[in-house]
C-alpha cells in the first residue's frame, strides 16, 4: 500500500525556492547599494519617512527645492555641505532613494508571491510561518533603517555607526535566513520525507566567527575608519596604530576608535579564514561545490580589503569588496547547511 506524500500535492517546494533564491539575489545588490550610499555620504539627503507615498521622487523643481531646503536644515548641511548646489544635492538624493526604493521592491517581490503560494496552498507544511517570520523581518529591517538615519538629522553629521552596523548586520542575517530556507526546499523537493537541516558545531562556530568580523566591516565603514591608513600590512609605518584618541578606555576603543576598528577588522580576517577554512574542508565530502563557493569568496574578499586600503578606499573597490562580504555570507550559509543535521 502507498504511504500518503507528508507534503501536499500542490505544494511546489522548488518554485518557492527559486522565488527565495531571487530575493537573495535582490538582499545582496541591496546591501552594496546601501555601501555605496555610504561611500558617497548620500544618507542623509531624505529627511524624512514616507513608506508609501515616498516611492515618488520630486518630478518639479518647487519639489526638489522643497526637498533641498529640508536637507539644508540638518547639521550634515550646515557644517560639512555649506554651499552645496541643487545639482549636487540630486547627486546624493539619487543613491538613498534608490536605495529606499529597491527596499520596497524587495518587499514587493517578498510579499505578493508569498500571498499567491498561500492562496494557492503551493507552500508546504512547517513553512508558512517561518515565511511570514521573514516578511516581518525585512519590514523591520526598513523601520531599523529609519532608526539609523534619525540619529544624523539633529546634533551628528552622520549617522550613528553603532546604528550603521545593526542595519547591515540585520540585512545578512536576513539574507543568511533566505537562503537557508531555499535550501530547505530544496531538500524538500529532492526527498519529500526530509526534514530541514539544523546548525552543526562547525557552522556554528564559523558563524559565530564571520559574525565578528562583519560587524568590524560595518564599524570600518560607519566610521571611515578604512580611511585611517592606505598601507599594508603595517598602518602608517606600525604593525598596531594605537588608537586615534587617547584616554579612550579598551571597550570603548574598540567600538568608537578608527585606528582600532580598522586594526581588528584586518587582522580577524585571518581567524576568520582559518573558520571557513575549516568549514570548507567538512563540506567538501559533502558538496564540492559549496566548499569551492567558500574558498573562491573569501580569497577574493581578503585581496579586495586589501587592494580597498591601499587605494584609499576608491569606492568601487569597496563596493566590490560588500559585495563579495555578502556573497561570502550566502557561500557560508550553503556549506552550513549541506553538512547540517537532519535528524
Amino acid at each position: 500500500m502507498l504511504q500518503p506524500s507528508p507534503i501536499p500535492a500542490t505544494a511546489r517546494p522548488r518554485a518557492l525556492a527559486l522565488w527565495l533564491f531571487a530575493v537573495a539575489a535582490m538582499i545582496v545588490a541591496m546591501v552594496v547599494i546601501g555601501g555605496i550610499t555610504r561611500l558617497t555620504e548620500s544618507g542623509l539627503s531624505i529627511t524624512e519617512w514616507k513608506p508609501l507615498s515616498g516611492a515618488i521622487p520630486p518630478l518639479n523643481d518647487a519639489q526638489w527645492q522643497a526637498e533641498f531646503e529640508n536637507y539644508k536644515k540638518i547639521p550634515e548641511y550646515q557644517q560639512l555641505n555649506q554651499g552645496m548646489t541643487l545639482a549636487g544635492f540630486k547627486a546624493i538624493f539619487f543613491w538613498e532613494y534608490l536605495h529606499r526604493l529597491w527596499g520596497r521592491l524587495i518587499g514587493l517581490v517578498f510579499a505578493v508571491p508569498l500571498i499567491w503560494f498561500a492562496v494557492k496552498r503551493m507552500i508546504p507544511r512547517g513553512f508558512g510561518l517561518r515565511l511570514t517570520a521573514l516578511l516581518v523581518l525585512g519590514g523591520m529591517q526598513g523601520a531599523i533603517g529609519w532608526w539609523m538615519v534619525m540619529s544624523g538629522l539633529s546634533v551628528r553629521t552622520d549617522v550613528s555607526h553603532i546604528r550603521l552596523a545593526i542595519h547591515l548586520l540585520f540585512a545578512l542575517a536576513l539574507l543568511a535566513a533566505v537562503v537557508w530556507t531555499a535550501l530547505d526546499l530544496i531538500d524538500l523537493e529532492r526527498n519529500p520525507a526530509g526534514r530541514p537541516a539544523r546548525l552543526t558545531r562547525v557552522g556554528a562556530i564559523t558563524g559565530a566567527v564571520l559574525f565578528v568580523q562583519l560587524l568590524y566591516g560595518a564599524l570600518v565603514a560607519g566610521l571611515n575608519a578604512g580611511l585611517v591608513t592606505d598601507e599594508w600590512p603595517l598602518m602608517n609605518g606600525a604593525f598596531f596604530p594605537g588608537a586615534t584618541q587617547q584616554g579612550r578606555g579598551f571597550l570603548d576603543a574598540i567600538v568608537n576608535d578608527p585606528a582600532i576598528v580598522h586594526f581588528i577588522h584586518r587582522w580577524w580576517a585571518w581567524v576568520a579564514v582559518g573558520a571557513l577554512i575549516v568549514l570548507a574542508r567538512a563540506v567538501r565530502g559533502v558538496d564540492r561545490r559549496a566548499s569551492i563557493a567558500i574558498h573562491s569568496a573569501f580569497g577574493t574578499q581578503i585581496l579586495l580589503g586589501i587592494v580597498t586600503v591601499m587605494s584609499g578606499m576608491n569606492i568601487a573597490l569597496a563596493a566590490l569588496h560588500q559585495l563579495v562580504g555578502a556573497l561570502l555570507v550566502a557561500a557560508a550559509v550553503w556549506g552550513a547547511h549541506a553538512i547540517g543535521r537532519r535528524g
